[in-house]
């Protein structure tokens, strides 16, 4: 390496530094909604990454309007990608154990938070989603994107009452 390049590599490193503490997962000052544990590097609780809703709505947002099984007519969602949150706790791992607030577990490979646009929906048709009907949290995927996505092996993998995710 040229003597030149040292200074230019010094502050490469520098402003990454920088840049990765502007980044850290500040902790949790409203009510706690999502959890994720695991294999997680970026930890804001004792129990790992603890989102409250103020957090979730700072990613960056993505809205989609799809059939789900579920409901008669399309839903439109709004919510942070899953790969995005996930990337906020800097998870990495294999699975993706999701568990709603009454108990349901759901095992999710982690690439289908790349390979799909998932998103962490916390509002339905432009309102919160309330714990009555699916909420607070609804993992959900653009089923009407793909012919695959319109398969039980999706539906399943959806988490409506979201409240925590494991990453294997």
């Amino acid at each position: 390496m040229t003597i030149a390049r040292r200074p230019l590599i010094a502050a490469a490193c520098v402003w990454m530094a920088a840049h990765s503490c502007a980044f850290a997962l500040e902790p949790a000052k409203g009510k706690v909604i999502l959890t994720i544990t695991g294999k997680v590097a970026e930890k804001n609780s004792a129990e790992g990454a603890a989102f409250d809703l103020a957090m979730l709505e700072k990613l960056p947002q993505q809205t989609f309007s799809t059939k789900t099984p579920w409901d008669k007519n399309p839903i439109k969602f709004k919510g942070p990608l899953l790969r995005d949150v996930l990337a906020a706790a800097k998870a990495s791992g294999t699975t993706l154990k999701a568990a709603a607030l009454n108990d349901y577990q759901t095992s999710i490979p982690f690439d289908d938070a790349t390979k799909f646009d998932v998103i962490v929906a916390h509002q339905m048709n432009d309102q919160a989603i309330p714990v009555r009907t699916k909420g607070p949290l609804f993992i959900v995927y653009p089923f009407d994107t793909k012919a695959e996505l319109r398969s039980n092996v999706y539906y399943e993998r959806s988490a409506w009452q979201l409240k925590s995710i494991a990453v294997e």
